[in-house]
């Protein structure tokens, strides 16, 4: 358990995982004067396979189980995640009582300069058959879906890998999370910032996460003020319609839940890998409640369409066949 005056911060490596714990660490500091705060960098599974697109990788926590093996061992206090990496479940003994503020959770459209100008405007006006890279099957198959076109290449590295790649004539554009370009400080090279209809954002994207030991009483009450509200409330919505639909990085799924004053309205999107069939849908309902809503969310995807493309994927028997 932690000292009043010391907490230890479980981290991964990479540039936009150091400003998180970063932020979140003078934020801590900020609030509790004469706290003391230290990173523990911690080195990830999906950190160490950088040759093989994430799908193929399989499994769930590739970017946080050796991070939640720190916390029960005592090696850290709290972990911060971005909060599109994190699985459904977590291990006994450890949760997430905190959810900080969102930046903008959508996705954004890097198009090569040429002479400081993006080569094309927009998303809508690459050539027929233009190269785009991304990591993402959520992004490719809706990508696809407008534009069968398209060819998408596997994009894996860090920012400045990603960029560098682009700007090397390794493709037509790039597709990646809008805040983590953002947090990093290119806002710049952002071309396009793709609307919830073209690209629809992932579960969580855009939000950064504490998670901690259950029974450490110091920090749950250290952290509890980096809540936000209204942004916990958005993304425990969209996290139960991703555990609903039992979704892995196997399979394209998305969900972006917003909120208003007595409402919020969640999107869900599961899509087939080669974007030929997506099943969408969005609904309202009351605050008080978000992972009903969620879950209701997905119900209705699975009952339209959203099953047969999930059994497909994990090789399973559609229900109400033989």
């Amino acid at each position: 358990m932690t000292t009043s005056n010391r907490i230890i911060i479980g981290t991964r490596g990479s540039k936009l995982a150091l400003w998180q714990a970063e932020w979140v660490k003078a934020s801590l500091r900020a609030l509790h004067p004469g706290l003391s705060v230290e990173l523990n960098i911690i080195r990830t599974t999906g950190d160490k396979i950088l040759d093989v697109p994430l799908a193929q990788v399989g499994g769930k926590g590739l970017f946080v189980k050796e991070i939640e093996e720190a916390l029960l061992a005592g090696e850290a206090d709290i972990a911060v995640h971005s909060m599109k990496d994190v699985p459904t479940e977590f291990p006994d003994g450890l949760h997430l009582p905190v959810i900080c503020e969102r930046e903008d959770p959508r996705d954004a459209f890097i198009a090569p300069l040429r002479n400081g100008i993006p080569v094309v405007a927009s998303f809508r006006d690459l050539p027929h058959g233009a190269t785009v890279g991304t990591s993402s099957l959520r992004r490719a198959c809706q990508l696809l879906n407008l534009r069968p076109d398209l060819k998408i290449v596997q994009l894996r590295g860090n920012l400045d890998t990603r960029l560098r790649k682009l700007d090397e004539g390794q493709f037509d554009a790039i597709i990646l999370a809008a805040a983590g370009v953002k947090r990093l400080g290119w806002h710049d090279r952002i071309t396009e910032i793709l609307a919830p209809d073209i690209s629809l954002p992932a579960i969580g994207q855009g939000a950064v996460g504490i998670e901690c030991r259950k029974d450490d009483a110091d920090t749950n009450a250290l952290i509890a003020p980096l809540n936000h509200p209204a942004t916990a409330t958005c993304v425990r919505a969209e996290r139960a319609l991703l555990k609903r639909l039992e979704g892995g990085c196997q399979v394209p799924i998305a969900g972006y839940a917003t909120m208003q004053d007595t409402h919020i309205t969640v999107s869900g999107l599961v899509g087939s890998i080669n974007g030929t069939i997506l099943v969408r849908d969005i609904m309202t309902g009351s605050p008080a409640d978000p992972e009903a809503l969620g879950t209701a969310l997905a119900e209705r995807l699975l009952r339209n369409g959203a099953d047969s493309i999930l059994c497909e994927v994990y090789g399973r028997t559609p229900k109400g066949t033989s």
